[in-house]
C-alpha cells in the first residue's frame, strides 16, 4: 500500500458512548470480519472488559477501505484503554495515531471525559474528526450537543458534524469518507533509519512477546537486527504482520504502517510501552519523545487460597507477559505464608487482575491494603529507605522524618456538580492549583498525596458526579507527611498482613473503625480474642470477638481464685504462643482494610 493511501485513527469518547459499536461497524462496513465472525464488542474480547463495559487491552485492526474516489485505503484502527488507570496507554495509542473521531452521545452531550480524551489528543497533535452518535433515539437533542462540541474548540466552530448511529450503521460510510479526506496520510521517510513506536504488545507461550509497532520512519523486514532503545536490548524480528483482527504475516512494513513484531523474547521487562524500535546495523539518532517507564501506583499482597502456591504463581507469571503495568515480585507474611508483593496502576487495576485470576485461571486470592510508596529517611542516614510494603516500614523510633508521592490531578466536572466535586477533593488532603472553565465543564487542578487517589477516590467522584466528571493525574514530587504504620493485633499476636500506612491525623477515626468491622469478621473461637490496633507501641483501639462458649475455668467449678488465675495465665500463655501459628483469616478480614476510605 503507497503512504498517500494509508490512514490511522484511533476512536476517543466517554464510556458507553458507542466507541466499541462503532468500531464493530466500521470493520463489517470494510469487510474486515466475516459475517460468521461478527459479534458485539468484537475488540474487547476479555470476559473483564466485557463485564465492566470498557477497553482494558489496546487492539489495532487494518481495514482495507474501497473509497468513492475509486482507490484502496488502507485504515489502521488503534483503540485505546478507558480508564483513568491506563492513561498513559491511551496517550502511547493515541501517539500512534495521526487522527482521532471524537464521539459523543447525542442523548448525553459532552461529558467530562469526552473533555479529558480531547485534551490527550490535542497534545498529540492529532486532526480530530466530532462525530454524533445515536441521533435515532428518542432521547437524542442533536442541537444541544452539536453546541456543546462547538464551544470546546475554535476549529469546530463552522464544523458541519457527522450525525451517526454506531448501533444501525446509519451515517457510517460518512464517518469512513470523513477519515480518508481529513485524517493526513503518514509523512515518515522510507528510507530514513529505522524509528518505530512500541504502544503496546503481547505474551504468546511459543512465539515470546509480539510488539505492536507504528513506524515512523524505514522498513521492516523478517529477520532484521533490531534494537530497543530505553535499555539497547538486541532483538531479532522473527516475523512481522498486522492485526486483521487475527494476525496476519506479511514480508514488509514500511514508514507509516501499523502491525506487530515477534521478538522471541521471554522476559516482559525487555519491552516497554512507548520505548523506540531501531534498526541494530543502522540505528536513528534520537529515539521518539516522551518515554517513561510505567510506575505502579498502588501496592497490595495477593495470598493463596487452599495451599494453592503454585497454581497462583504460574497465573500470576503468565498475567505479567500480557500486562506490563503489572509488576510483582515474592514476599512471606507470618500469617499467610508464601505471596506476591503487587503493583498497580490503580484500584481499578488492582481489582481487574484479581478478576482475570478468578475468571482466567479459577483462583481466589487474600488480598492485603492497598498502598503507596513511601521515602523513610532513618536517622542518622542520608539516603532514603524505599518502603512499598508496609510490613517493611521502620520502626517509629528510627525514623527521622517520611516522604509521600503527590501527584496533579486534573478533574473536568459540569458546572452544576462544581460544590461537591471540591468538597470531596479537600476531604481528601488536596490544595487547589487552578481553576479553568471549557464550554460548559470547570476544570479543577489539585495537587494531591497519592494515597489519597490511589484507593476510592475515583469510584467517590463518580458517584458525587452521577459519572459525569473524569480524573487526570500526572506524578509531581515527594513531599515530607506525618505519617505512621498501624499494625494490627489478634490474640496478642501481630498480623503483619493486615498492616497499613495512615495520615497521623486519620489514625484514631480509622482504627476504631477498623476494630468494629473485624469484630465482625474474624472468626470467633472457644475463648474470646482481643483484636488491637497498635500505633507506636500503643493500642489506639481494641475489641474483643466474643467466644463460642463461656469458659469452663471461669464460670465452671469449686476453685480457688489463686488456682483459677494460674489456670488462665497458663491457658493465656498457650493460646498467645499458638496464634502466630493457627490464625486464619477469611478474606472478608482483609475487605475491612479494604473498605476503609483511606
Amino acid at each position: 500500500m503507497k503512504q498517500a493511501n494509508i490512514r490511522n485513527f484511533s476512536i476517543i469518547a466517554h464510556i458507553d458512548h458507542g466507541k466499541s459499536t462503532l468500531a464493530d461497524r466500521i470493520m463489517e462496513q470494510t469487510h474486515t470480519v466475516s459475517e460468521r465472525d461478527k459479534k458485539a464488542q468484537l475488540l474487547d474480547d476479555m470476559a473483564v472488559e466485557q463485564a465492566h463495559g470498557i477497553t482494558v487491552k489496546s487492539r489495532t485492526v487494518r481495514n482495507h477501505y474501497e473509497a468513492d474516489d475509486g482507490q484502496t485505503y488502507e485504515y489502521n484502527f488503534i483503540d485505546t484503554p478507558g480508564h483513568v488507570d491506563f492513561s498513559y496507554e491511551v496517550s502511547k495509542s493515541l501517539a500512534a495515531s495521526d487522527g482521532a473521531i471524537l464521539l459523543v452521545d447525542a442523548t448525553q452531550g459532552v461529558q467530562a471525559q469526552t473533555v479529558a480524551n480531547l485534551r490527550l489528543a490535542k497534545q498529540n497533535h492529532l486532526v480530530i474528526i466530532p462525530v454524533i452518535n445515536k441521533v435515532d433515539s428518542d432521547a437524542a437533542d442533536v442541537s444541544r450537543t452539536q453546541a456543546q462540541i462547538q464551544k470546546l474548540d475554535p476549529a469546530f466552530e463552522n464544523l458541519d458534524m457527522l450525525k451517526i448511529s454506531a448501533k444501525t450503521g446509519m451515517g457510517v460510510h460518512e464517518v469512513l469518507e470523513a477519515i480518508r479526506t481529513t485524517i493526513p496520510a503518514p509523512t515518515g521517510d522510507k528510507k530514513a533509519p529505522l524509528k518505530a513506536l512500541v504502544f503496546d504488545y503481547m505474551y504468546d507461550a511459543f512465539k515470546g512477546i509480539i510488539a505492536y509497532v507504528r513506524l515512523v520512519d524505514g522498513t521492516l523486514k523478517p529477520d532484521d537486527s533490531l534494537v530497543l532503545m530505553a535499555e539497547q536490548t538486541h532483538i531479532s524480528a522473527n516475523a512481522l504482520g498486522y492485526f486483521a483482527p487475527n494476525m496476519t504475516p506479511v514480508n514488509e512494513l514500511n514508514a507509516g504502517d501499523v502491525g506487530y513484531v515477534v521478538t522471541g523474547l521471554k522476559d516482559p521487562q525487555l519491552v516497554r510501552v512507548g520505548d523506540t524500535m531501531t534498526s541494530a546495523t543502522k540505528p536513528t539518532s534520537q529515539p521518539l519523545a516522551g518515554y517513561e517507564p510505567a510506575k505502579s501506583m498502588v501496592f497490595a499482597g495477593f495470598y493463596p487460597r487452599d495451599n494453592n502456591y503454585n497454581e497462583l504463581k504460574s497465573a500470576i507469571e503468565k498475567l505479567a507477559l500480557n500486562d506490563s503495568s503489572f509488576h510483582y515480585s515474592l514476599e512471606n507474611s507470618e500469617a499467610l505464608g508464601a505471596g506476591f508483593r503487587c503493583g498497580f496502576l490503580g484500584m481499578l487495576h488492582l481489582q481487574i487482575i484479581r478478576e482475570r485470576l478468578k475468571d482466567e485461571y479459577g483462583l481466589e486470592v487474600l488480598t492485603t491494603a492497598p498502598n503507596v510508596t513511601y521515602h523513610v529517611y532513618l536517622k542518622g542516614q542520608t539516603e532514603p529507605m524505599i518502603v512499598n510494603n508496609p510490613t517493611n516500614f521502620p520502626e517509629f523510633s528510627k525514623i527521622e522524618y517520611v516522604e509521600e508521592p503527590f501527584i496533579k490531578a486534573e478533574i473536568t466536572t459540569p458546572n452544576n456538580l462544581l460544590s461537591e466535586v471540591m468538597k470531596l477533593a479537600e476531604k481528601h488532603k488536596s490544595t487547589l492549583l487552578d481553576m479553568d472553565n471549557q464550554a460548559d465543564l470547570i476544570v479543577l487542578t489539585y495537587k494531591m498525596p497519592t494515597s489519597e487517589v490511589a484507593y476510592e477516590f475515583f469510584n467517590q467522584l463518580k458517584s458525587v458526579s452521577h459519572g459525569y466528571a473524569t480524573l487526570d493525574t500526572t506524578y509531581l514530587d515527594y513531599e515530607i507527611a506525618d505519617l505512621v504504620k498501624v499494625e494490627v493485633d489478634i490474640n496478642y499476636a501481630t498480623v503483619d498482613a493486615l498492616s497499613f500506612v495512615v495520615h497521623r491525623q486519620d489514625a484514631p477515626n480509622l482504627t476504631q473503625e477498623l476494630v468494629k468491622k473485624l469484630k465482625v469478621a474474624v472468626p470467633r473461637r472457644l475463648y474470646p480474642t482481643p483484636v488491637q490496633a497498635v500505633v507506636e507501641g500503643k493500642a489506639v483501639a481494641r475489641v474483643d470477638i466474643p467466644p463460642l462458649r463461656k469458659n469452663a475455668a471461669v464460670s465452671g467449678g469449686k476453685k480457688s481464685i489463686s488456682k483459677k488465675q494460674a489456670l488462665l495465665r497458663r491457658q493465656g500463655i498457650n493460646k498467645r504462643q499458638s496464634a502466630k501459628n493457627s490464625i486464619e483469616l477469611p478474606q472478608e478480614v482483609f475487605n475491612a482494610i479494604l473498605e476503609l476510605d483511606l
